[in-house]
């Protein structure tokens, strides 16, 4: 993982190494960090706490025992309320709103950094918001996150039965009628939903 990407604001490079090495066994193979912000303490320069931003998910890395150990908070999109950050005259006090626990808060974060984490942190939720409730929390899989790609391509193109032509072949139906079945197995639906999908499938054979 190149760090050249993370210090285009000034952050630490021996931290961002440091720190991005441990992520590096943390996050998925396709979750890239997006963004990493590091703490600046007026007069202190070892161990700072720093937060990273994925694709799927806002981990905060808090230094502890001199350094030698890490404690990583971690919230997935899904289960972040809100973000925000108070600009003072040494940095900013980043904060976070979990759906459920206490706010999390880092401070001394350089101005620039703040900013653009909000921003980034905001284009996520965004992004995740179109995940329906309870499926985000689940897709800290991969394995789900795959079968809720399956999800929408079997919503979408149900949906589109009733008006499009019987074009759709046997085997198509079948194969949408098992995969729905997986879905509704491993609850990324109801079972009202998946009736009524089911329905609208048979109704082409």
């Amino acid at each position: 993982m190149s760090i050249e990407q993370y210090l285009t604001d000034e952050q630490d490079p021996k931290t961002a190494e440091k720190v991005l090495a441990k992520l590096k066994d943390m996050l998925s193979a396709d979750e890239p960090v997006i963004y990493l912000a590091i703490q600046k303490r007026p007069g202190v320069t070892i161990n700072p706490d720093s937060i990273a931003v994925s694709s799927k998910r806002i981990v905060f890395c808090i230094p502890e025992n001199l350094g030698l150990t890490t404690n990583f908070i971690t919230f997935y999109w899904a289960d972040v309320k809100e973000v925000s950050f108070k600009e003072g005259f040494l940095g900013s006090k980043f904060i976070i709103v979990p759906q459920r626990g206490e706010n999390v808060v880092t401070d001394y974060i350089p101005k620039v950094q703040a900013r653009k984490l909000y921003q980034f942190c905001n284009e996520q939720m965004e992004k995740h918001k179109m995940i329906p409730p309870g499926v985000g929390s689940m897709m800290q899989n991969e394995n789900l996150a795959d079968d809720y790609a399956s999800y929408i391509e079997v919503k979408d193109e149900v949906e589109s039965f009733t008006t499009a032509e019987n074009s759709q072949t046997e085997d198509d139906l079948i194969q949408k009628l098992q995969k729905l079945k997986t879905l509704f197995e491993k609850q990324l639906i109801s079972q009202a939903e998946y009736e009524r999908k089911k329905a609208d499938i048979l109704s082409q054979l």
